[in-house]
């Protein structure tokens, strides 16, 4: 492995604030194959996306990432301004054995995102080794996700391995009673997975801003709160087919609502299935964390994805760590989807030794309802 050179797609798509890194975890959970590349004296060289640029933006930059890379590596990282062309190629191919470069927000080219095979063939210029590592872009069929693998030899990095074999847990014999949670901001990310876990689970528990796309299916005023128009009959559709299944959906009996998100919010208490006219649901209350609490305690098996409030935003933190403090203590094997959930799970600060933090929020949903991985279909392909 000696002076190869390797390109190594990671997912660094991490929460920043005036250029420092909130949350790290998909860092940290990197390094195990960036060590073992660096260790073997390759060459390597990182690409990721940030964010969703719209063209090359300031504050999207990489120098940060590169910056708290550093500090978990205890070596210096340099950074090149871009992640193609010339300039790239020059610099990697200077590189001695043994050193780090961390390339540029590939999405700054809006090629990355049409999968578009000229831009991955110079993606691949100056390489010999792919290594994908990046599980929680690998639904996503992207220009260093999915062409790349046409154009380099391939293979899945530590990290990807490790989650597919966990994962590939809650398909294979998962262990009864198996409960879903589910929640996030955007219902039409959910709700169209959901119906590949119907084989499997056996209660759903809702919250979220993905419970108002259900409460408002059943009729329900939701005042302000977010809901996804066009999948509202899909909603009803799940409903329906997770009960003829046998499996139930237990959706929020009381939210903790406000006006509006401001530093001191007007904050109220209220039923779910009347929350007033100008007023938006922002967390479960305490009847809807009891009794989902009270369904998890038997659980063998759990599958978390999605925050159940906006927990950047305390006081609506609140439902999201006790159930992530519940979920813990339950004695089920937990694998908590990535992305904000993982993020809400580490803010609870709680651990337990049967908790599988996933890196890949859609990724992580996409395996267990068994929809496509283009990333992961282009390794196999290669092969």
């Amino acid at each position: 492995m000696t002076g190869k050179r390797v390109l190594v797609r990671v997912d660094f798509n991490v929460p920043l604030n005036q250029g420092e890194v909130l949350d790290d975890g998909r860092i940290r959970a990197a390094l195990p194959t960036i060590d073992y590349l660096l260790e073997r004296r390759a060459v390597v060289a990182l690409v990721s996306h940030l964010g969703r640029p719209q063209g090359v933006e300031e504050a999207l930059r990489l120098t940060p990432l590169a910056q708290r890379l550093a500090e978990l590596l205890g070596r210096p990282v340099n950074c090149v301004p871009d992640c193609v062309g010339a300039s790239v190629a020059d610099s990697v191919m200077q590189m001695a054995p043994g050193e780090l470069v961390l390339l540029e927000n590939v999405r700054f080219h809006p090629q990355e995102k049409k999968d578009d095979d000229d831009f991955a063939r110079a993606l691949a210029h100056p390489f010999e080794l792919f290594v994908q590592e990046a599980f929680g872009a690998l639904h996503r069929a992207h220009a260093s996700t999915h062409a790349i693998a046409r154009h380099l030899p391939a293979c899945a990095g530590l990290l990807v391995q490790r989650e597919v074999d966990v994962l590939s847990r809650l398909v294979v014999e998962p262990q009864h009673p198996y409960v879903v949670i589910v929640g996030g901001k955007k219902a039409e990310e959910k709700i169209g997975t959901l119906f590949g876990l119907l084989e499997h689970a056996d209660l759903f528990l809702i919250g979220g801003g993905v419970a108002y796309t259900f409460l408002s299916a059943q009729g329900l005023k939701v005042g302000n709160s977010i809901v996804a128009p066009d999948w509202v009959d899909e909603a009803k559709r799940f409903v329906k087919a997770a009960y003829g299944q046998g499996a139930a959906v237990v959706l929020p009996r009381d939210v903790q609502a406000t006006r509006a998100l401001e530093a001191h919010p007007d904050v109220a208490l209220v039923p779910s299935n009347n929350i007033p006219e100008g007023w938006m649901g922002m967390d479960i209350g305490p009847v809807t964390t009891r009794e989902f609490r009270r369904r998890i305690k038997d659980a063998k098996t759990v599958f978390w994805a999605g925050p159940l409030g906006a927990f950047e935003y305390p006081p609506f933190d609140k439902g999201t760590v006790e159930m992530a403090k519940a979920v813990a203590s339950s004695g089920a094997f937990v694998v908590v989807g990535g992305g904000e959930t993982g993020a809400a799970f580490r803010q609870a600060g709680v651990e337990a030794e049967r908790v599988f933090i996933s890196t890949g929020g859609g990724a992580s949903l996409a395996l267990v309802s068994g929809k496509p991985l283009p990333g992961l279909d282009a390794l196999r392909a290669e092969r």
